[in-house]
């Protein structure tokens, strides 16, 4: 019993760690996706989005690099583009973007991983859509296409966004009083995911033994990277996705399970096929399938689960072949890491939370001409937002018990 409590306080230990250490990168990625959210539109974005060829696709891709990060928020968007007349190319591109090229994702898995991860992120979001693009040119899903249109036609059209001049707005309270209201929106968004995640991460790191990694992802513990087969290298992308599709957890929790993967002996390839599974796990299917039928659905699903595959093998060899591959680890300590001292992390997350105070004041002060902010649209979530719910405070829980016990009772 006694060995288990200790266990227990390590992994809360573990997991409050994690958060400290990622806490400014979270901030400074929603102080910038909200000023983005705040001072521009998406009405030049439904207008230039129509098309099914290169510059509708880059212009998507970077519309979906300037917006959030949250998959939910994304699966929304881009619900709301395709309905407006975006081309369905554009839109998967938009979607992937808006997941895998943001800012924020990026700040997190520099600090939880090495800077190859952060490249092999962007590039290989850049990937994902072209990969997504041939495999629609070559399944041509029309028809599906079609269906899913005139389910849209024949549903009411929503309220029509308004398009303030940026420039003005960045000077004007109001805007900063919008810039507050949607960083508030940022964290209601993606609280319970990062909350079950980054719980789950300190649960396995204190929990799980190696030899579990070894046998769920062959090969690992058996030398470097470059002695992995391509079969071995195969079934880890396989594995990843897999094991993340019945998870509640979005991009930005996953992040810590990845490192954990990592740290574990899984290949390049694993972890970054785990990382872009946040767009196949089952919750995001089912909404899906609210919006565009159960047929577009699983198609979605394919043709995202084929990228992620391709993506991913195209990382590893690419990276194997530049030499720049990035060496397995041993898997040993790091729920024994000093999470909690004095250093750059310390003064980054006081700055942060500093700012992060600021902007929850302009939240709190209305402007004068009572002007209303419409952020995101949330895709309703109906049971599982319940579910998640639950689950946080469960982790909550789970993590306030384990700090009593390391610190009071052990």
């Amino acid at each position: 019993m006694s060995g288990f409590l200790e266990k227990w306080g390590e992994s809360a230990y573990t997991t409050l760690g994690f958060f400290w250490s990622a806490l400014w990168a979270f901030a400074l990625g929603y102080i910038v996706s909200s000023m983005i959210q705040v001072f521009v539109t998406q009405d030049r974005m439904k207008k230039s989005m129509g098309g099914a060829g290169a510059k509708e696709v880059g212009l998507a891709t970077f519309f979906g690099f300037i917006s959030s990060s949250c998959s939910f928020a994304a699966l929304a968007t881009t619900k709301s583009l395709f309905k407006k007349g975006a081309g369905f190319i554009p839109s998967i591109a938009f979607l992937l973007a808006s997941t895998n090229l943001v800012i924020e994702l990026g700040i997190v898995i520099s600090i939880f991983l090495t800077w190859q991860f952060v490249v092999g992120e962007y590039v290989g979001g850049l990937l994902l859509i072209l990969i997504s693009w041939v495999f629609i040119k070559l399944t041509k899903p029309q028809k599906l296409i079609k269906k899913v249109r005139e389910k849209f036609s024949n549903e009411e059209e929503g309220h029509q966004m308004d398009s303030p001049d940026w420039r003005k707005e960045i000077k004007s309270f109001k805007g900063w009083h919008k810039v507050g209201m949607q960083y508030i929106m940022e964290w209601k968004m993606v609280w319970k995911d990062v909350t079950i995640g980054f719980t789950i991460a300190g649960i396995i790191a204190a929990f799980v033994p190696k030899s579990f990694y070894q046998t769920l992802f062959i090969g690992t513990g058996n030398g470097g990277a470059d002695s992995l087969s391509f079969v071995q290298v195969l079934e880890h992308v396989l594995v990843g996705p897999v094991a993340a599709f019945t998870t509640f957890i979005g991009s930005m929790g996953n992040i810590p399970l990845a490192s954990l993967l990592y740290s574990n002996g899984v290949s390049f390839a694993g972890v970054m096929a785990f990382i872009f599974s946040d767009l196949v796990v089952f919750p995001v299917l089912r909404i899906n399938a609210k919006y565009y039928g159960w047929k577009m659905a699983l198609y979605i699903l394919l043709t995202l689960f084929v990228a992620l595959i391709g993506s991913s093998l195209l990382l590893h060899y690419g990276f194997s072949f530049l030499d720049i591959l990035p060496e397995t680890q041993s898997g040993q300590g790091m729920q024994d890491q000093e999470h909690f001292k004095i250093n750059y992390t310390f003064f980054l997350n006081i700055a942060f939370l500093a700012i992060s105070g600021l902007l929850i004041w302009f939240k709190s002060k209305k402007p004068k001409d009572g002007g209303h902010h419409h952020g995101h649209a949330m895709a309703d979530k109906g049971k599982l937002e319940s579910i998640l719910k639950v689950l946080a405070i469960i982790a909550y829980i789970w993590l306030l018990g384990g700090i009593i016990i390391k610190y009071a009772l052990l």
